[in-house]
């Protein structure tokens, strides 16, 4: 284990400093400082490599917390990183963006605060990256097999590594100009910078994996095209149907999706020109839905000069500490304050809105909204409690209903589930022969961290129905056999 006393010694958790507020909202780097290494390893050290481990329990991918935290607290980086690359192909990914469900399962956390598990993982990785630590690992010979894995979002890009390394041929395709998925277009630069993800995809194509983007399937490529080139495809395009919001008002300029909005951002981010962008700057914008896509619209709105940033979230606002629903180690329902909501705005719980209301011109004036709370039939209004909000720029952040299966259904017949996600087996199969699933297109919308652990689980039955024999690819434990842990 880490250090026997470890957890005795240093009661405090301790997280990397967050640069300030006026400093990081003038650019779009990353929010945190470099931690003292020094200070990691304590961390590390707090870990009291239990008997049994929950957090375990709460991470997907089975990753060997107590083992890489003691390596990180003895400074073994090299021995660290092979134990976190053993269940986890993008721990750069999952460092920075995973909300942690393993430090919420975390032993220590029943009576102090528990060990800063996700940051000794960026820590691990980052540390292997600086030091030459990540060589491609390219198969020692190739199966004659090909695989088509369409979506390069974690999901797609763990199936295809995975499958890659046994020796198949895999190509994935991806209908934007650059592969990474919502890694690269969702995800805002202040929470993980694009060379983050490139530095990976360099690694993968120096395996073999190749690339093809551009190309939307269904499309410029029919599925029926796909699976006769292919020996086996997986589908791993996510879950990108959006919830709307069905109310007076609504159609017309002013009111967009967040997937409209942040693609645009991050592009300028990086340096590129968009024609039409939806831009906050001087607006008064509110945010309807209070998740982390939400607080993503809220920290680019104020990197874009926004006059005033309102979120709004239709649930009551959650306590400081665990309810007795949420009991340890179950992911808690606690209020939160993530760096996009410590940057300024308003967070306005238990509202619905009734009305967008527009001006003669048809421009975005304000929000009609009243007070909610929890009645025998749903959300009831509070009398008396109806207000208008001034607003410009309404983006509806309020997630996401399933894939898009339109042209999957009509061009190779696969049967879809009662949530409209890609009807699939416990060998991840769908219902058509040699057409696996991976991540939110067959389990709804889900954590970063889920969609990699079954990518990982996928290509390992892909792998075990192309060989006709036991994969030889690690199969972590079968996410579609385990509920929701947020």
């Amino acid at each position: 284990m880490a250090d026997p006393q470890g957890f005795l010694k240093t009661r405090e958790r301790e997280l990397p400093a967050r640069r300030p507020v006026p400093v990081r909202i003038k650019d779009w780097r990353e929010v945190y400082e470099e931690q003292e290494l020094g200070q990691l390893q304590r961390q590390a050290g707090r870990c009291m490599d239990c008997g049994i481990p929950f957090c375990h329990s709460g991470c997907p991918l089975g990753n060997l917390i107590p083992e890489w935290n003691d390596l990180a607290w003895r400074g073994d980086w090299r021995q660290a990183i092979e134990r976190l690359h053993a269940t986890n192909n993008f721990p750069e990914f999952t460092g920075r963006l995973c909300p942690a469900p393993c430090e919420t399962a975390c032993v220590l956390g029943i009576n102090q605060p528990a060990v800063t598990i996700k940051q000794v993982e960026v820590t691990t990785i980052e540390k292997a990256f600086a030091d030459g630590g990540v060589a491609p690992k390219p198969p020692e010979r190739l199966s004659g097999k090909t695989v088509a894995v369409v979506g390069s979002g974690p999901a797609g890009l763990a199936a295809a590594q995975q499958l890659t390394r046994a020796g198949h041929t895999v190509a994935v395709y991806e209908r934007a100009d650059r592969p990474g998925g919502l890694l690269r277009y969702g995800i805002p630069e202040f929470k993980m910078e694009k060379s983050v993800l490139d530095r990976r995809l360099q690694q993968m194509q120096a395996e073999g994996t190749r690339f093809r983007n551009s190309v939307d399937v269904g499309v410029d490529v029919t599925w029926e095209q796909l699976r006769a080139r292919y020996d086996a495809v997986v589908i791993a395009m996510g879950a990108t149907v959006a919830r709307d919001l069905p109310v007076d008002g609504r159609e017309g300029d002013g009111v967009h999706q967040a997937m409209d909005y942040l693609p645009a951002a991050n592009r300028v981010a990086i340096g590129e020109s968009v024609d039409g962008q939806i831009h906050a700057q001087d607006k008064d914008v509110i945010v309807i839905g209070g998740g982390d896509t939400g607080a993503d619209c809220i920290g680019t709105a104020h990197r874009q000069g926004a006059r005033s940033v309102t979120s709004l979230e239709i649930m009551p606002q959650p306590g400081e500490e665990r309810a007795d629903a949420h009991p340890w180690p179950t992911y808690p329902m606690i209020y939160r304050v993530a760096s996009a909501h410590e940057e300024g705005g308003e967070r306005l719980y238990a509202v619905s809105t009734q009305e967008v209301q527009r001006d003669e011109s048809g421009a975005v004036t304000g929000l009609r909204l009243h007070e909610v709370v929890r009645g025998e039939s749903g959300f009831e209004s509070v009398e008396g409690s109806e207000r208008v909000l001034p607003a410009q720029l309404v983006l509806l952040a309020m997630g996401f209903l399933g894939p898009q299966t339109e042209s999957l259904v009509t061009q190779l017949g696969v049967e879809l589930d009662e949530r409209s996600n890609v009807k699939r087996g416990q060998d991840y199969m769908s219902s058509v022969p040699g057409v696996f699933v991976a991540g939110d297109a067959g389990r709804g919308q889900s954590l970063i961290v889920w969609a990699i652990a079954e990518g990982r689980a996928a290509a390992h039955h892909v792998d075990a129905w192309l060989s006709g024999e036991p994969s030889r690819l690690p199969r972590p434990v079968n996410p579609t056999d385990r509920p929701l842990m947020v």
